[in-house]
């Protein structure tokens, strides 16, 4: 079955939890994943970031709930490696 490896998203989040614990949240939702964000634009209440996540085998439905879990949405998928 083929596997996520690399994910990159557009994503909108809140600006509390902060970028640092935005990453670190979404890295403790499986193991041996990184978390690369990056703050593009902010505004009054929001922040606009870019999300990639690399791994052998990305459970993208996790990486999503934890995103909407802290208040975020997002945008759309960007870029995505899977491999079989």
């Amino acid at each position: 079955m083929p596997s996520i490896k690399h994910v990159t998203l557009d994503v909108l989040k809140p600006h509390t939890p902060n970028a640092l614990d935005f990453a670190r949240v979404i890295s403790e939702t499986q193991q041996d994943i990184q978390v690369k964000l990056t703050v593009a634009a902010v505004d009054e209440k929001t922040e606009s970031t870019v999300i990639e996540v690399h791994g052998q085998d990305i459970q993208y439905e996790l990486v999503t709930d934890a995103i909407t879990g802290m208040g975020g949405s997002v945008h759309s998928i960007d870029e995505v490696i899977v491999s079989s």
